[in-house]
């Protein structure tokens, strides 16, 4: 799949072509495999299998004996780097499988494709179950002792990791079934909502888009545009509750079985757990942000509704443009300077490492229909690199999704030396590069600004994005909370979902947006409920704690950009609370929430002087 770019021109609502956006880059995932058809991914493939089961041979019911010997640090060694291979491997080709697929979902050649690789992995890697297990039934005094000396010791965080999920973990029998029964359980409708999702069409004024180009239109300067476009989308949500509410029911009582067999107590703790975070600290950061809620986002969307001279804001106006303020599409190139020159202000080894996604062929960013919706960052393996999907259009968001998504892509290539065992970050710290990139990025464009109704377009677009990243996946996570609970119950109608959207966006956004008739049906998108139950406090987690690192490092930066590229090259060798300390911060501290919620409300209370100076 060779890299190529081609023009693509932004078009108004009224389809008149304005500004060019350039050429838009296609990832070159010729780097993982030549293609699908490949004789280096058949080969690979079935290397992967024939490794597993030769694995599986070599050490199956043999590790107890051999921690216990002598020579224990350096046979466990070199068995783990024989596993870690193997990760890496089998990473290396799901990867390419996953990516060759997202970029048209509704083709169903690569469906096949994707489908495949997945059942064939998926029977493979239930060969290796057994060595986790394993190692977590070792006498924890004896595993200790080897673990202490070199070169095992070189493993002892992924190993200490491990055994953290040792109180949740089954017989070998019933991890073997779960493992093998994903294929066609939760995998197979988390693949059902992505290409049902890729394959709806919205009607707006005439025009059969996909989600993402009629998801742009509610940030369309003409107010009518965007109510159109909102129409459009609770229309074919509501034509499709019937999918998303089977599929949400499915996934939660399968979560909710799965969690009943391992002895989880609450709905969130098995995403706590491969957080490696306390539930505490997520449930203390959940009650900072929804007691802050008067304060960030019921103020702001009052002093918003105001700049548009009305009482209430209607949901479509929630993310809208302010009134009478240009608005600039931006182009590629413009877009790539931006975040590059932004980066290097920090330091020019980030904007290196930012650079080669561009030059190197590791970003798509072209909006296609089937394409998947949104933005990601993908690690794909130590031994090879990170690729970037985007849906670009230009506007100024689509930047700040660059930079977002350029700061998870340098945190993975900073992590990689780690291995494939060590490289993975938490969640609680995976947003963390992120954040930070498009703060840095924002930064430098507002010190750019002196045309005051510029600056404040610019202050309120960043509020909104932390209101969006803060306020709003809190209220995810709360709705989340409900749809786990209710079903523990019985399944859950689709009034009842809508029901429960409702409540938790009315709480949120307060009563300067008025939520009128549709916007119930907005739950079925969002593909983290289906992919990642619970993941979206981590965006608050990252958004608060990078407000607390950036205001240390405006406060005096000595030295902090070498422990901030520490903290990113640790990926998941070290907890995130040792990671923080270098920084003087504790998340554990009911007081940690509150620095970086302060730092929306400065930002909030900027735009009021600058209402009241007008």
């Amino acid at each position: 799949m060779p890299q190529k770019a081609f023009p693509v021109s932004q078009t108004s609502s009224t389809g008149a072509s304005q500004v060019d956006l350039g050429s838009l880059p296609e990832w070159n995932l010729t780097h993982l495999y030549p293609g699908m058809e490949s004789e280096a991914f058949k080969n690979d493939l079935a290397k992967a299998e024939a490794e597993c089961k030769a694995f599986a041979e070599a050490y199956r019911g043999k590790l107890d004996n051999m921690v216990r010997a002598e020579n224990a640090p350096q046979a466990l060694t070199d068995v783990i780097k024989r596993y870690e291979a193997l990760e890496d491997l089998l990473g290396r080709i799901m990867s390419y499988a996953g990516l060759v697929y997202s970029g048209d979902t509704t083709d169903p050649v690569r469906a096949k494709f994707y489908g495949d690789t997945q059942e064939r992995l998926t029977a493979a890697s239930t060969e290796l179950l057994f060595f986790g297990l394993e190692l977590n039934r070792i006498d924890d005094a004896v595993l200790d002792k080897a673990v202490s000396q070199a070169p095992l010791s070189h493993y002892k965080p992924w190993i200490e990791d491990l055994r953290k999920d040792k109180p949740y973990q089954l017989d070998d029998k019933i991890e073997q079934l779960f493992h093998e029964k994903s294929v066609t359980g939760r995998s197979a409708w988390n693949r059902l909502f992505d290409e049902t999702i890729a394959s709806l069409r919205f009607d707006v004024r005439g025009e059969e888009l996909p989600i993402e180009p009629t998801l742009n239109k509610l940030q369309d300067t003409d107010e009518s545009v965007r109510k159109d476009a909102s129409d459009a989308l609770a229309k074919t949500f509501k034509e499709n509750l019937r999918t998303f509410t089977l599929i949400t029911n499915t996934l939660a009582k399968d979560k909710e079985i799965s969690d009943r067999w391992r002895s989880f107590q609450d709905v969130a703790d098995s995403r706590h757990l491969a957080n490696r975070v306390e539930r505490e600290v997520v449930d203390a950061l959940v009650a900072a942000v929804r007691e802050a809620y008067p304060r960030l986002s019921h103020r702001y969307y009052a002093l918003k509704a105001k700049w548009f001279g009305k009482d209430k804001l209607d949901h479509w106006d929630r993310n809208a443009p302010l009134p009478k303020v240009e608005q600039r599409t931006i182009p590629w190139n413009d877009a790539r300077d931006t975040v590059l020159s932004a980066y290097s202000a920090f330091s020019p080894k980030m904007a290196d490492i930012a650079r080669r996604f561009f030059d190197e062929g590791w970003i798509d960013a072209p909006t296609r229909p089937g394409k998947a919706p949104g933005a990601f960052a993908h690690p794909t393996v130590p031994s090879a690199h990170p690729y970037v999907l985007l849906n670009y259009q230009g506007k100024p968001r689509d930047v700040m999704t660059l930079a977002h998504e350029l700061g998870h892509g340098v945190h993975q290539v900073l992590a990689a030396p780690n291995g494939a065992l060590m490289a993975p970050t938490p969640l609680t710290l995976a947003e963390t590069a992120s954040v930070f990139g498009e703060m840095l990025t924002f930064r430098r464009l507002l010190d750019q600004t002196t045309d005051p109704v510029q600056r404040k377009a610019m202050l309120a677009a960043k509020v909104e994005d932390m209101i969006n990243t803060v306020v709003r996946q809190i209220a995810f996570y709360s709705f989340e909370r409900k749809v786990h609970l209710e079903r523990r119950n019985g399944e859950l109608t689709a009034d009842k979902l809508c029901e429960l959207w409702m409540s938790v966006q009315d709480e949120s956004l307060g009563p300067s947006i008025r939520l009128g008739e549709g916007y119930e049906t907005f739950w079925t998108y969002i593909p983290h409920f289906i992919h990642s139950p619970f993941y979206v406090y981590a965006y608050a987690f990252g958004d608060c704690l990078v407000n607390s690192l950036y205001g240390i490092y405006e406060r005096s930066n000595e030295g902090f950009v070498d422990r901030y590229f520490a903290l990113l090259s640790a990926g998941g060798s070290k907890p995130y609370g040792e990671l923080l300390a270098p920084f003087g911060l504790d998340a554990k501290d009911p007081s940690f929430w509150q620095i970086g919620l302060s730092m929306i409300e400065r930002l909030i209370g900027e735009l009021e002087a600058m209402e009241k100076a007008a």
